[in-house]
Formats: C-alpha cells, structure tokens, sequence
C-alpha cells in the first residue's frame, strides 16, 4: 500500500515520542543481553505481558546463563517453567539452548535465516530478537500492531501476514526498528486496544484512517468465533501405603515431559470410576479400587475445554510399567512441588495439601472423599 512518505515520518515521529514518555517499564527493557531478551521474546509467546512478568526473573535467576540453561534438564527447566503455560516454549527454548551452545559457541545468532531454524522461532520472535537486540531493521507484527496498523490505515479486509509485515517494513525508521517495533506493541496494548479504543488520548488520532472514518471498533475484522469442544477426562490420587502413583507425559504434544495423575478421556457411556480404572491399567499397568470422588476441576485449553474428575483411591495389584507415558514414579505427598505439573494438576496438588490438613509432612493416606 504506497503511501506518502509525509504521513510515515509524522507517524514515526509522533509515536516515537509518544513511548519516549510513556514506554511501559518492563524488566527484559532493561537489557541488552540477547539471552535475557530471547527468554522474553519465547515467554511473551501467546501469553500477557503480566502474566509474563511474574516468571521472567525467576526463571532468569534460575538459569543466568543460556549455556546453564542447555545443560539443564528437561524437567527442571519445565519446573522453572511451571504455570506459565504452553510447554512446548519450554521445551524449544530448552533444545534452542543447546544448539546455540553447540552451533554458534553460545551466541544469539544475528542471522534471520539462522534464528528462524532453532526450535519455536517464527518470524515475529526472529524480527523481535534481530531489532530489540541486535538493532537490525526488522518489523514485527503481533496482535496488538495488527490491530494499530487496521486501524491506522482502515485495512477493511482482512489482511495477510506478509502485507502487514510489508506495512510494517515500511514505516520503519531506520536504525530504530527496536524502539519503533515496541513502541508499536505498546501503543496497540494500552492505548489502540481491542474494545472502546482510547482514541482520545492516543498520539496519532489525527493521523489515523479509521479514526476519520468512525470505523474504529469495527476494525480489525475478525473471523468468526469457533466453539471449543468440552471433554470429561478422570483421573485417579492412587495411594500405596503413604505414597501417591503419578506419571510422565510423552516429551512431544500437548503438556509435553510434565507429571501428572494417571487417567484419560471418558469413553462413551463409561462410568467415570471405569474410566479411571481403565486408563491407570491401560497407561502404567496398575489395577485400583475403592474410588471415592475427590474434586472437579474445570479447565480450558487453547483449543478445547475439558472438565477433570479426580477420584482418590488404592493400589490393587499390578507392576507398573509404562504404556501411555514415559515414566511412573510413587512418591510422598511432600515431594509433590518437587515435580513440573500441569496448572489442572496443581489445583489438585493444593486441594490434596489442604485435605492434608496443609502441612507438607507427616501426611497420612486419605481414602475418603472431599467435599467440594
């Protein structure tokens, strides 16, 4: 879309100083340390950048360096990552590391070609890393400059990724992609904003289309919703003796290398107590009785819902071994935190530790239910 080039450089200008002023103090703006700012770019992946703050440090704390974080285990790297969400960030993040460490001597590539190979890396978090740290002129389109540029520009239809990627391109201001990319994201997350935009106060009102045009909430256009579907799937707290049975998740697909209570989805017309007997014998080989409900726990995924029926029970027999999963392991209540769960999982955790009278020692075996 040509435009002239009078429009562009009061559009950089004014957003430019726009986010001098008012640029959100996050802590990965802080640095320039191309691992620090990779770990953002992975972490702001699908995710609020709240949400993201909360587990920035500490995850830097724990693993300072990219090459402690390649040699890290999987597991502790997926404890360090534990809430956030969408595992397989954390997992790439994990292989991207140990490529790096083996491939470039520890180094961020400064090649888009390069950074785009390493695991998890698209085109936003490549142009991210390139302009943010190593300055180079590369634009970035997420949600929120998606939405700037429909607006700026009343894009009516919708748009490919490549012709706002073009877009984006063109405005940049040369040598300042970093700054210009970032205050873009921050105009489209806390002033250009999905719902009742704050047009009133946003720096380029007059020099935006849709603005003009009244069009402003109607943009950008938006495919319709598709309704997720719902899935029961039950669960079993299996105890033998004073240890409880969980399992390990295949290290690809959803949920990837995390523990988790043993169980599956409900088949039609199964008994939810059937199809926790079925699934821990099927999964790791182990027989159970004497389930007693224990709670429910209704959860969503970024495709799907699924309600979680967690019964509590006894081991009745059987020598575990894997077939659904990767690992099987009886443990004490206490050494719950010391394993990566899914945030499903942990809700269960702190229920089972409240039931247990909250404290992390001297737990005793439950075979009663729990009243919600």
């Amino acid at each position: 879309m040509p435009l002239p080039s009078k429009r562009f450089t009061q559009i950089r200008e004014a957003l430019l100083t726009w986010y001098n002023r008012h640029r959100r103090d996050l802590p990965w703006r802080r640095t320039k340390d191309p691992y620090r700012i990779f770990v953002s770019e992975v972490m702001l992946q699908q995710t609020q950048v709240e949400r993201v703050r909360q587990y920035y440090e500490r995850f830097l704390r724990r693993f300072p360096t990219l090459e402690e974080l390649a040699r890290a285990s999987l597991d502790k790297v997926l404890k360090a990552w534990e809430g956030l969400g969408y595992y397989a960030r954390a997992r790439n993040l994990h292989r991207a590391a140990q490529i790096v460490l083996r491939d470039y001597n520890g180094e961020i590539p400064k090649d888009r070609e390069k950074l785009l190979k390493l695991p998890g890396i698209g085109r936003y978090t490549a142009s991210a890393i390139l302009s943010i740290a190593f300055g180079k002129d590369a634009p970035v389109v997420d949600a929120n400059v998606r939405r700037v540029l429909s607006r700026l520009f009343a894009l009516r239809q919708h748009q490919t990724h490549k012709h706002l990627e073009e877009l984006a391109q063109a405005l940049l201001p040369a040598g300042r992609a970093g700054l210009f990319n970032q205050a873009l994201m921050d105009l489209g997350a806390t002033i250009c904003v999905s719902r009742k935009p704050k047009c009133l106060i946003c720096p380029l009102v007059k020099l935006c289309e849709a603005r003009r045009l009244g069009i402003q909430n109607e943009l950008p256009m938006r495919p319709k919703a598709h309704v997720k579907p719902h899935y029961d799937v039950a669960v079993g707290i299996i105890w033998r003796g004073d240890k409880i049975l969980i399992t390990k998740r295949p290290d690809e697909g959803l949920l990837g290398g995390l523990w988790e209570f043993p169980g599956g989805k409900r088949q039609p017309n199964e008994s939810l107590q059937d199809c926790v007997r079925r699934e821990i014998l099927e999964e790791v080989n182990v027989r159970v009785r004497d389930l007693k409900h224990f709670m429910t726990v209704r959860h969503g995924y970024s495709h799907f819902r699924v309600t979680l029926h967690v019964f509590e029970g006894l081991y009745a027999g059987g020598q575990p071994r894997c077939r659904g999963c990767t690992a099987w392991a009886w443990i004490s209540p206490k050494d719950l935190r010391k394993y990566p769960f899914p945030s499903a999982n942990q809700r269960i955790i702190a229920r089972l530790f409240d039931a247990l009278d909250g404290t992390t020692v001297n737990f005793r075996p439950r075979t009663h239910s729990v009243k919600e």
